[in-house]
């Protein structure tokens, strides 16, 4: 760039806050969830929904919430290709295989300020609330290609840290804390929402 412009071609927008859970702070993620508030895209705007309740399990293991939930379906599977399954927790996830994108019956928001944030969808069978409380203060991230999540994209963000996060599904909540872990060359908490996020190829 050798402007205030960059000319590249902006792939999409939005908000983009995860919860990663672990029952051993040692070991490795026990649950994984990510959520798409998508502003601008190929496939326009929408809202997407990644449940892995078990990562190490394929999505239709019995008893498993392996889910995907959209209000937009192809840009689902275009979010899920080339941004999710490329995100450092989410690579070589089981749960991927056999992964199909279900309905999103309703979609309710709340919070994303000092007080915490919380998402709250039904699909089939399903009603899944995700909390994020004790918020830290917000940063900014700038983070080149070679750091980003995709490898192939300048990404721009604004991160506020959750020290207390939680999944539940169907009234019941799902084992494990965030932790805190290596993130842009500091230590943050593995829940987290990210505001503004735009991906920008390389």
């Amino acid at each position: 760039m050798s402007g205030p412009v960059d000319p590249r071609r902006v792939d999409w927008s939005g908000d983009n806050p995860g919860i990663y859970l672990k029952t051993d702070p040692q070991g490795e993620f026990a649950s994984l969830c990510v959520w798409f508030r998508v502003a601008l895209s190929p496939h326009g705007p929408g809202h997407v929904l990644v449940l892995f309740e078990t990562p190490t399990l394929q999505a239709d293991a019995n008893g498993v919430v392996n889910v995907c939930l959209a209000d937009n379906t192809p840009l689902a599977r275009w979010l899920i290709d080339n941004f999710c399954t490329k995100f450092g927790v989410f690579r070589g996830a089981a749960a991927f295989k056999g992964l199909t994108v279900q309905p999103m019956a309703s979609l309710d928001t709340s919070g994303s300020d000092a007080h915490g944030a919380r998402v709250a969808v039904k699909g089939p069978g399903l009603e899944i609330e995700l909390r994020w409380d004790a918020l830290g203060e917000p940063f900014a991230a700038d983070v080149a290609p070679e750091q980003s999540g995709t490898g192939a994209h300048r990404m721009l963000s604004v991160f506020v840290e959750s020290a207390d996060a939680s999944i539940t599904v169907n009234g019941r909540r799902l084992p494990g804390a965030p932790v805190p872990r290596p993130f842009l060359g500091r230590s943050a908490s593995s829940a987290f929402l990210a505001f503004s996020e735009t991906w920008i190829a390389a």
